[in-house]
Parts: C-alpha cells; sequence; structure tokens
C-alpha cells in the first residue's frame, strides 16, 4: 500500500499485481493497473463469441444431434473430435472456470453467490447449460470489473485465469481455420430411385456441405441434422435388407 510518510530509503513504490509495473499516482489504491483491466474486460467482451464458434463445432463433433450424442447407427461424426474444443465447452470448461472466478469476486464484494434451483436440486448452471451460463458469467464479471481491479486483493489471479481462458479459446478456433478437408459419410440422395453414395466433405469453419455429384446442399447446422438423420436412414435401411 502507498505510504508517502515511510523513510525514502525504505518506500517502496505499489506495483500492478498482474504485470508488476509500477502504478501511476491516481492508481497506487488500486489491486492492478488500468491497461491489465482494459485488457481483461477487452478479452471478457471476446470471449462470448469465441465459446459460440467452438459450441457450434462441438455439436457437429458429436453428429450435430440434439442431445449432444451421436446418432443411432452413425459410423462416424460429421466433423473429427478435437478433445481442445470439447474440453473448452463441456460441464466442467470455460462456464466453470468462469463461475469459480464470479462466485469469488461475489465474496470479497460482498455479492450474494446466485443459487440455481429446479426446485429438488442446487446446481450450477454450467452443469446443464454451459452456453447459457458463459454469456450470464462474463455479463456479471464485466460489470464488477473495476470494483475488483480496485479493491479485491486476489484479483491478480483472476486476471491471469481470464487471459488464460482467452488463449485457450483464440487458440482452439484458429486451429479450426486450418483442417483439412474432412469426410462426412456418403451422400444420401436418390437420383432416379439409386442412391447418389458420393463421399461428402466438410471443413469445421464452413457449415455448407456440397455434394460434388448430385448438387445437395446442406447449408446450416440444422440442415446437418437433416443430413445425420437421412446418412442413418440409408444405413438402417441396408441393415434391414442384410438381415
Amino acid at each position: 500500500m502507498h505510504n508517502p510518510a515511510a523513510p525514502a530509503d525504505e518506500y517502496e513504490w505499489p506495483t500492478c499485481t498482474a504485470c508488476n509495473k509500477q502504478l501511476w499516482d491516481d492508481e497506487y489504491q488500486r489491486q492492478i493497473c488500468r491497461p491489465c483491466e482494459d485488457k481483461t474486460r477487452n478479452r471478457l467482451g471476446e470471449l462470448p463469441d469465441l465459446f459460440a464458434q467452438l459450441n457450434s463445432t462441438a455439436a457437429l463433433m458429436r453428429g450435430a444431434s440434439g442431445g449432444g450424442a451421436p446418432t443411432s447407427g452413425s459410423k462416424t461424426p460429421l466433423i473429427p473430435p478435437r478433445l481442445d474444443v470439447l474440453n473448452l465447452v463441456a460441464a466442467g470448461g470455460v462456464a466453470a472456470r468462469l463461475q469459480a472466478i464470479e462466485d469469488s469476486w461475489r465474496v470479497a464484494l460482498g455479492r450474494r453467490i446466485e443459487h440455481r434451483t429446479d426446485r429438488v436440486r442446487l446446481f450450477a448452471s454450467w452443469r446443464s447449460h454451459p452456453a447459457t451460463a458463459v454469456p450470464e458469467h462474463i455479463a456479471f464479471l464485466k460489470i464488477n470489473l473495476q470494483r475488483a481491479a480496485d479493491s479485491y486483493e486476489s484479483v491478480a489471479q483472476d486476471v491471469e485465469e481470464i487471459r488464460r481462458l482467452h488463449a485457450e479459446c483464440t487458440a482452439a478456433v484458429a486451429n479450426e481455420r486450418r483442417p483439412g478437408r474432412v469426410q462426412t459419410g456418403l451422400c444420401p440422395i436418390r437420383i432416379d430411385g439409386r442412391l447418389c453414395r458420393a463421399q461428402l466433405t466438410a471443413v469445421a469453419t464452413n457449415h455448407r456441405i456440397r455434394c460434388g455429384q448430385c448438387g445437395t446442399e446442406w447449408a446450416d447446422l440444422g440442415a446437418w441434422r437433416d443430413l445425420r438423420q437421412q446418412q442413418d436412414a440409408v444405413l438402417a435401411e441396408a441393415a434391414g435388407v442384410a438381415a
């Protein structure tokens, strides 16, 4: 803490607990400097879009089924699984790490910790709805960032955790932009009563699949679900004929 009354040879000018740079005169009572606060605010602002991209990709990796599990009969997921993406969007990923920060700030700033309930159990929102929980946690952290930067003694470790989260999500999204084209199963469209069966391919960053043989397109996530259902129907029909 700044103590101008201390002897000159004993006094150490206060530093930012996050970057260790000396604080300006108008910052000396703060825990972190304003540049670190601004960088953290910018990272928090970018996290929702990064998480949304990763969550969409994870849905495709799981076979784009509504329940998150691969559809019965499917031989391969639509996009090969990547553990970095799945770990970030899972119940214990980004949402859980953000909630841990929010809870510590609530305690430090005298705010009530919010409990979620289904009228039977208490639970953390990230356990069942990470995609909903992430923007909620970020909204709280952005609103309370300045207070935490001013007075929360352990804010530096949370600033570092936010930096790591942002870096992990940014890297995972960047890796999506450099994948090769991957196979996503055979075309299930019938032409004059015969299956097309051309090999379909896609990349994780583009939700559009176009069959090069019959020209059929699946342009978005909903259409990808339809594609998987059509492929499953063909597999089920073939299995029935074989039996």
